[in-house]
């Protein structure tokens, strides 16, 4: 089928829209048809060398099910999905529920293109255009995804701003609440505050931890991060954060959660830990991380967290019903753009002017 679809064909290009001929839905497959899908910094990976051009991305999408393809069991044309990350469902740590770290995240996810190298698009000139981009580039009109990185979810829900519940939300909340396991009563530090760092806030608040510090250079993200949950908010241009966290907890923050990647800043999210205390980290480090000799004595510890190393198929309905008690207001990370303007949505995601951008296709 004839799709419209923003293609990136160079690292240092616009997005173009574009005419795509997409291929019917394969085995263990289904196309969808996009309702939204949120654009975050993890697609800016796409305009590294790591990525093929040309490419569709986005990874966070949600829609319809318009086909089902051979083989695919609950899941039926007209369910509303929303769209998360690949995973193979075999290996030791898929079996143990713990899908993200899947021996064969790196290629069903970051590569844009299947486990045998193909892709199920082309474009008008005939040649291929890798869609397969977190087993789904959603920056499109359709989209073929796999099984195993869809999620249905009830009919009646504002679906076309569900998608970013399917990464960038996910990491956020379930690092706080699966891989950090923040207790009630307890104190966190969460050094960035854009979605990721946000929807940790928010769930730091249903968590029940007692004292939420937020961290960030923008003034009007701490002022939301307050009213979604923080406690105490600190400018992150201060030259005095560690020493303000443990002026706030006294011996220093039980959890910190860091979405910034810059070494840093992860140094000083160390050195506000208490003894015992974790520190979680997402995305890419931007560095070499040098670590001081007694940086995690104590009982100090450092984690390494994938999509919030939640299960997305239990992970999302259950923050689709903290959204709708009014306890997990992500929709307010939210501005909307129509797909056509995807390059004022990347370069607002890159400046921080817009937390969480969800493109609408037409």
């Amino acid at each position: 089928m004839l799709i419209n679809a923003a293609v990136l064909r160079a690292s240092d290009a616009p997005y173009t829209i574009e005419q795509v001929q997409l291929g019917d839905p394969g085995p263990g497959e289904v196309l969808v048809k996009i309702a939204g899908a949120g654009l975050c910094h993890t697609d800016l990976l796409g305009r590294t060398d790591l990525v093929g051009k040309p490419v569709i991305l986005g990874h966070e999408g949600s829609g319809i099910v318009e086909a089902v393809g051979p083989g695919v069991t609950g899941l039926a044309t007209g369910d509303p999905v929303v769209l998360s990350f690949d995973s193979c469902g075999g290996c030791v740590n898929c079996l143990a529920a713990h899908p993200a770290y899947c021996a064969e995240f790196f290629h069903r996810n970051l590569t844009g293109l299947a486990t045998d190298g193909s892709t199920p698009a082309t474009g008008q000139d005939g040649k291929p255009v890798a869609a397969r981009w977190f087993a789904q580039s959603s920056f499109a009109t359709h989209t073929i995804a796999t099984a195993r990185n869809v999620v249905r979810v009830e009919p009646g829900l504002p679906l076309k701003l569900l998608g970013p519940l399917g990464c960038g939300i996910q990491t956020g909340a379930g690092s706080v609440l699966i891989a950090l396991g923040v207790t009630a009563g307890s104190s966190i530090a969460v050094f960035g505050t854009g979605g990721v760092g946000l929807a940790a806030v928010m769930a730091a608040k249903v968590a029940g931890a007692a004292t939420i510090i937020a961290v960030d250079l923008h003034p009007s993200r701490l002022d939301l991060a307050a009213e979604l949950g923080a406690t105490h908010t600190i400018n992150g241009a201060d030259d005095d954060i560690t020493a303000q966290i443990l002026a706030i907890t006294g011996d220093g923050a039980q959890y910190c959660f860091d979405t910034t990647g810059a070494p840093a800043v992860i140094t000083a999210a160390i050195n506000s830990l208490r003894p015992t205390g974790t520190c979680g980290l997402v995305g890419i480090a931007q560095g070499d991380l040098v670590l001081d000799p007694m940086a995690l004595a104590g009982g100090r510890n450092l984690m390494g967290i994938l999509e919030g190393d939640a299960v997305p198929q239990l992970f999302i309905p259950q923050l689709i019903r903290l959204w709708k008690q009014g306890r997990f207001p992500f929709d307010k990370l939210i501005t909307t753009y129509p797909l056509t303007q995807i390059n004022q949505a990347e370069a607002a995601t890159s400046t921080g002017q817009a937390v969480k951008p969800v493109l609408i296709p037409d």
